[in-house]
């Protein structure tokens, strides 16, 4: 939803503005590419990606500025580099590329490789931590609540007997063999995002984005958040709520924008977006 973000940001060629999630620069080259002595500050919790974003965007390098930090990092981010207002800020939330396809990462369930699914591969538990050592009601629990996923117990149950859980593959497939294909999805691929964002604390991470978001986007700047799951959206629209309720912000998207049949033809990965966008006042 590359198009709509960008209308719904508004950039301005003399702007100074926040991509949250730069994974590979896709967003930031778009909103580079829009600027003139405007400046982007392109965020991400992983190193690895930051630096394929830095080679990616080259050619915008004297527009952008590259900082490593987590949503919950981003007053500190933004103070490091002298910045107390910006004039917008986009937050793309879906996992980057380079992340679901390079197996050493632990995040694809196609492929074998370790069970790591930390986006910030230096500091805290992995994924394999995770299902080898949490109770089987913990484990059922984070399953159902983080992934969404109604077969929870069962599949809980089946990961307690199969332990210790060797990589992705043997994950997958004891999942698979607990909770069997209903449809189109691998059996294994809410469970593999609830650890996913179990491991990274991804509902604390974007609560603190949301909240310190308006604080950071000037008066007449926007925020835009594109969501992929109901959990995050729920999360996203509860918080423009209470900012339009206090006056704080005018919701610019009454109805939740969803990518176009074309998009989702072209790109089958887009079909779960969904983007919500504020104006700050």
């Amino acid at each position: 939803m590359l198009a709509e973000a960008l209308e719904y940001l508004a950039v301005r060629p003399d702007g100074l503005y926040v991509d949250a999630t730069t994974g590979l620069g896709g967003h930031t080259a778009a909103i580079a590419e829009r600027l003139t002595t405007g400046r982007v500050i392109a965020l991400d919790r992983d190193a690895e990606s930051l630096e394929l974003a830095r080679r990616n965007t080259e050619q915008f390098a004297d527009r952008i500025r590259y900082q490593q930090a987590r949503f919950s990092e981003l007053r500190r981010a933004l103070m490091g580099l002298g910045v107390e207002r910006v004039d917008g800020l986009l937050a793309d939330l879906g996992v980057s590329r380079y992340q679901l396809t390079e197996p050493e990462r632990g995040f694809t369930l196609a492929a074998s490789g370790p069970l790591d699914m930390r986006m910030d591969r230096t500091s805290g538990e992995t994924a394999a931590d995770v299902v080898n050592t949490t109770d089987e009601r913990q484990l059922a629990d984070l399953i159902y609540q983080l992934g969404e996923e109604r077969r929870a117990r069962r599949i809980a149950r089946a990961i307690v007997r199969a332990r210790p859980i060797r990589d992705t593959l043997h994950l997958a497939r004891v999942v698979e063999e607990a909770a069997p294909r209903t449809g189109r999805l691998h059996p294994a691929t809410q469970t593999f995002m609830a650890l996913r964002r179990a491991v990274n604390r991804e509902v604390e991470e974007l609560n603190a984005l949301l909240e310190a978001a308006p604080d950071a986007v000037a008066g007449g700047g926007r925020i835009v958040v594109i969501t992929f799951m109901s959990l995050e959206d729920r999360q996203v629209k509860e918080a423009f709520r209470k900012l339009a309720q206090q006056g704080r912000a005018r919701i610019l998207t009454r109805h939740v924008l969803k990518p176009s049949e074309e998009e989702i033809e072209s790109n089958p990965a887009s079909r779960s977006a969904k983007l919500r966008a504020v104006e700050m006042k």
